[in-house]
């Protein structure tokens, strides 16, 4: 129970490897960055989920924000998620799941989430999603895990979060967040089963891979692209990197670490498809940062070279996964 001592508003929780070793991206999105933490904490093994991030796709203005899949997730782990209506009260509904023992994935204002920082924390208003695993209304506390790791907000965050500032209480325009139910349902793949399994899903998604080098489909559209960016500043930029470059450059990096973990439970895969990913994951951070010096600067840069890279990297990995694994019929 959370009380005024701040010591004990400490629960212990040692994030995931994936947030805690060397990387390129060490936080990918806030939906892969909270599943990762949660199926840790639930003493599940996130690496072997990780299978849908070969079917990533370039959608013309963003590459394909990469979530993990409620089946994979249900399949694998035994965990089911659904949609928690929100009918009487955010408060009182997350106090009742919580109390038997579920995850409420909460899309919240990150202006209130101590964990944020200087990103957002009390400068910045910005959506996020966190999965609440223990409420304490009466104490004005709640735990959730959000980004690379497990936090407390209390007081006037714990109120912001909850809408119960009088500022937001009484904002009738104010429509109710989206808000998913996260049980544990089944019991969860072990051992050889979960690798078959994983194995799978691996096959399913190849099947549903992009037929074409989606970096192909990003490098005919970045002209118009860097012209609007130069257009529109640095304001632009960020949202701009954190939805094409950093999502291309994190998927592709856990993919590379996905295949390494199948290495590592004895399925021989050729050391060269992770190595394809790992360069993904480097030359979109190098073009990340090109493209800010080319923003301030006010200077275009096509980046051919880092395109170049980008492409022949992408052959090097999906389509070359597709050919050595197989994938399932459609």
């Amino acid at each position: 129970m959370f009380d005024d001592r701040p010591q004990r508003y400490h629960i212990v929780h040692n994030p995931h490897y994936l947030h805690t070793e060397q990387a390129v991206w060490p936080q990918t999105n806030c939906h892969i960055d909270l599943w990762v933490e949660l199926l840790h904490g639930w003493e599940l093994d996130p690496l072997a989920g990780l299978a849908f991030t070969v079917a990533q796709d370039f959608e013309g203005d963003q590459f394909t924000f990469f979530k993990y899949p409620a089946t994979d997730v249900e399949r694998l782990y035994g965990i089911v998620t659904q949609e928690l209506a929100l009918y009487d009260g955010l408060e009182h509904h997350v106090a009742t799941q919580t109390a038997r023992g579920n995850v409420v994935l909460l899309e919240v204002d990150g202006y209130y989430l101590p964990d944020n920082g200087a990103i957002s924390y009390r400068c910045r208003h910005e959506r996020t999603v966190i999965g609440i695993d223990v409420l304490m209304p009466e104490a004005r506390g709640v735990g959730y895990y959000h980004n690379d790791g497990y936090h407390v907000a209390r007081g006037d965050d714990y109120d912001g979060l909850f809408r119960l500032l009088p500022e937001l209480a009484g904002d009738e325009r104010l429509l109710m967040p989206h808000a998913e139910l996260v049980r544990r349902r089944f019991p969860p793949l072990q051992g050889p089963l979960q690798l078959r399994e994983s194995l799978a899903l691996l096959r399913y998604h190849l099947s549903r891979r992009p037929r074409q080098n989606p970096v192909t489909a990003y490098r005919r559209v970045f002209p118009q692209h860097m012209e609007g960016l130069a257009d529109r500043g640095e304001a632009a930029f960020h949202p701009y990197a954190f939805h094409v470059l950093r999502q291309l450059g994190a998927n592709f990096e856990l993919l590379g670490k996905y295949l390494r973990w199948l290495a590592a439970q004895g399925q021989p895969l050729p050391s060269s498809i992770a190595a394809a990913c790992q360069r993904i994951a480097s030359e979109a951070m190098v073009m990340q940062f090109r493209l800010i010096r080319s923003v301030l600067n006010r200077r275009p840069d096509f980046c051919h070279d880092c395109f170049d890279q980008l492409e022949a990297s992408y052959d090097a990995a999906v389509p070359a996964l597709a050919a050595h694994m197989g994938e399932a019929d459609s």
